[in-house]
């Protein structure tokens, strides 16, 4: 068994990609809003008429109320990605909960993604019964990694398919590797026909 089907199995009714027959992908950004990095993602889709899905930390939402705003006036999703960016596997399910139902409360949509992607089993259940969305990815950028930014390009390239979740993170440590796989990686899916859709429907 591969470990992605190790982990769906794990986390069945977890949400890894969209099943389509459509060009669609479903880009996603993790940790923001950040000022100048997440701005600049935003105009970079805006090129290319991208909608995505910003999983975003609440303490972040609270600090820079304006760059999510904008989030939501240019008609990107948003989901949850904790309070304060914490690691499931170190907080126990209640301390998770109230991390989790902090930033709901601010952000009010049941899309989750642990940060990480650090989820207890139980944690899971628990969300599941919730009424929560629990969202993973199939292509992961690797753009928070110290590694060649062309190798992140092709990373991501490589593996997107119809209806893939597509992880990157408009975050300080992802920003000099985005800034280069983010324009390309838009474009050379768009010269294919590729339209870049948002998580609102699923």
């Amino acid at each position: 068994m591969q470990p992605k089907a190790f982990l769906k199995k794990i986390y069945k009714g977890a949400i890894w990609d969209v099943k389509t027959e459509q060009k669609e992908i479903y880009l996603s950004f993790d940790d923001g809003p950040v000022p100048i990095i997440t701005d600049w993602v935003l105009d970079e889709l805006k090129k290319y008429q991208a909608k995505a899905t910003f999983f975003c930390v609440g303490n972040n939402i609270l600090k820079y109320p304006k760059i999510y705003e904008r989030i939501l006036a240019e008609g990107h999703t948003v989901g949850n990605h904790t309070m304060h960016h914490v690691k499931g596997f170190k907080l126990s399910q209640a301390d998770y909960l109230k991390e989790i139902e902090a930033c709901h409360a601010l952000i009010k949509n049941p899309l989750f993604r642990p940060p990480y992607g650090q989820l207890k089993p139980s944690q899971f259940k628990m969300l599941k019964n919730k009424g929560y969305k629990v969202v993973f990815w199939d292509v992961i950028s690797y753009d928070y990694e110290q590694i060649n930014a062309q190798k992140c390009l092709q990373n991501a390239i490589n593996n997107t398919v119809k209806g893939s979740i597509v992880l990157f993170h408009d975050s300080v440590k992802a920003e000099k590797n985005l800034r280069y796989v983010l324009p390309l990686y838009l474009k050379h899916f768009a010269n294919l026909q590729f339209s870049f859709k948002s998580l609102n429907h699923v």
